[in-house]
């Protein structure tokens, strides 16, 4: 007989505490994109504690390949491992509050972690019922390019193990805990980077005509590239362009030398992007060359951005209604522009990304994704874990 939901719920409900136990050991000790020596080791504990052999294709991160009793489908479930380089607040995480000075898990991967080795528990619970293999996938260096995803879906190594399918998760602080939310197609942005030098002439701020003063051009800059998007993009095709960071000048009687920018553009698809990225390569020519300065542009390409196959999006809705009930299962209306290396790996194999409710006021957890005071609401475990699993096992709906 195949797994009945509520077998599958009651196991979840008995690993839920060394779920909260494993996350917050992670949470203490946070370590950035691809350092994550400890982590690593941590993880590869776990699994062995389980029986899982463990394969170590890069430097940091590893894979559990759990085959079932018979011959079927390789399928992934992917989670990422890494903290940010930044410095955590908050009273509301007494206890677990990262240790380690300029590191913290404030994006959730620590709960991504802790779930997937939740799941990993309830398929060797439930190893019988397993058609195929399952390979889980503790991956690092999602919040730095190159990006882990990528590393790991070019190194030929998944496509040697045969995967045909994969999935992905992410906590969401704007949805409940026990709730899912899915998108077939277009879900998240590519988000390419871009580094700007304006070169001008430095001077006293009493003689502005002696002097190219590259603040003027990046005021310009910054206006003129908004206009991008209004102007250029197609109305309907969504567009972002962002200047982040803006630097220029020492003290209020100089003009500067130099003038520095960073910013990020969102976008769907290779081409706007690179469409993008030519029309400010074109402002900052004619702005510079008409102020008589000059300029350094460097443009990033990020990750491609998240589209999510239909078929297996259908398959997680299905999943969810059983588990969670159709009433928790929310569809996405429209896509989110920050970006995921998952995305990489949808370039290889079908694969399909869903967030996972985690927000509540109670847990302090509805702050948006990269806030110093960000949290999850571990309560978020009891859907996600059994969710991924049941992806995988062979499930029967209640009587």
């Amino acid at each position: 007989m195949a797994v009945s939901v509520s077998e599958l719920r009651t196991k979840t409900e008995e690993l839920f505490d060394s779920m909260v136990d494993v996350r917050r050991h992670l949470h203490r000790n946070p370590e950035v994109s691809f350092k994550e020596h400890d982590t690593s080791r941590y993880i590869v504990g776990e699994l062995e504690k389980l029986g899982i052999p463990v394969e170590q294709p890069l430097d940091t991160g590893c894979i559990g390949v759990l085959k079932g009793e018979e011959d079927g489908p390789v399928v992934a479930l992917r989670a990422d491992i890494d903290a940010l380089a930044m410095q955590e607040e908050g009273e509301h995480k007494q206890g677990f509050l990262s240790t380690r000075p300029g590191a913290a898990h404030c994006c959730g991967h620590d709960a991504h972690t802790a779930n997937l080795l939740g799941t990993a528990s309830l398929l060797t619970h439930f190893r019988e019922h397993i058609r195929g293999t399952v390979l889980l996938i503790f991956q690092p260096g999602e919040e730095k390019l190159p990006g882990g995803g990528r590393l790991l879906s070019e190194s030929g190594f998944l496509q040697k193990l045969g995967v045909e399918a994969i999935y992905g998760l992410h906590t969401s602080p704007h949805h409940a805990p026990g709730t899912i939310v899915i998108k077939e197609g277009p879900m998240m942005a590519r988000p390419d980077e871009f580094e700007i030098e304006l070169i001008g002439k430095g001077g006293h701020a009493a003689a502005p005509h002696m002097a190219i003063d590259p603040i003027i051009m990046a005021a310009e800059v910054v206006s003129q590239f908004q206009t991008i998007v209004s102007r250029s993009v197609d109305p309907t095709v969504p567009a972002v362009v962002t200047i982040g960071k803006l630097e220029a000048g020492s003290t209020y009687n100089v003009i500067s030398e130099k003038a520095n920018l960073l910013g990020t553009v969102r976008t769907f698809s290779r081409d706007t992007a690179l469409l993008i990225r030519d029309r400010m390569e074109a402002i900052l020519e004619g702005i510079t060359t008409g102020a008589g300065g000059s300029y350094k542009f460097q443009f990033n390409e990020g990750y491609p951005a998240v589209i999510n196959d239909e078929t297996l999006t259908e398959r997680v809705r299905k999943a969810g209604t059983r588990l969670l009930g159709n009433e928790k299962v929310i569809d996405l209306e429209r896509p989110v522009m920050a970006g995921e290396d998952f995305a990489f790996y949808q370039e290889h194999f079908p694969g399909t990304f869903f967030f996972l409710g985690s927000g509540s006021e109670e847990s302090g957890s509805t702050w948006s994704w990269h806030h110093p005071r960000y949290n999850v609401d571990e309560q978020c475990f009891l859907s996600g874990a059994p969710l991924m699993a049941s992806l995988v096992l062979e499930m029967e709906d209640e009587a």
